[in-house]
């Protein structure tokens, strides 16, 4: 008996301090805390008509990349053409992959059109010779071929016959 009334109170102690331990009938308020969050973009050619898709790329997506892997906005011909064909972004659903002359034409206009950059090729579903695409380097908007089973960064596009966008970046809302 004597053995078992330490124990019940160092047991007791321990479900007091695990369960909070605190008897105040008031707490103390806690600060609320904003976590710095990226927001998703378009990117808007208003003279072409066409909206631009300006995702961030996550850390696993630039693993897939230097892996040869497919996984969301990095991966072969292939799925990049699935990858625009399923995405549901910006409230629309009709994305494609870009032609190799769309791609070059957005990457050489002046300044930064896209809020998430890479400096690496970008898939097209424009055909070559010898069973290849073209990609293009937004670095300095020229096509290269490559062959399909590549791993490529993704950036869909979509036409757009809305009258009221400015050229520009936005936010998604």
């Amino acid at each position: 008996m004597k053995k078992s009334i330490p124990l019940l109170s160092v047991l007791l102690c321990t479900i007091g301090l695990y369960a909070g331990g605190n008897t105040a009938s008031r707490l103390p308020a806690v600060a609320t805390i904003k976590a710095p969050c990226k927001a998703n973009y378009v990117y808007i050619e208003k003279e072409q008509k066409r909206m631009w898709q300006d995702q961030p790329y996550s850390s696993d997506e630039d693993g897939a990349y230097a892996r040869e892997q497919s996984l969301l906005k990095v991966g072969t011909l292939a799925h990049a053409q699935n990858y625009c064909r399923q995405l549901n972004y910006a409230g629309y659903t009709d994305w494609r992959l870009p032609s190799s002359d769309e791609l070059m034409h957005v990457h050489r206009r002046k300044g930064e059109q896209f809020v998430y950059q890479r400096a690496e090729d970008f898939w097209t579903k424009t055909p070559t010779t010898n069973h290849k695409f073209y990609v293009v380097s937004p670095v300095d908007a020229y096509q290269y071929k490559r062959s399909p089973k590549q791993s490529n960064y993704i950036r869909c596009v979509r036409c757009t016959t809305e009258k009221f966008f400015k050229s520009g970046s936005k936010i998604v809302e």
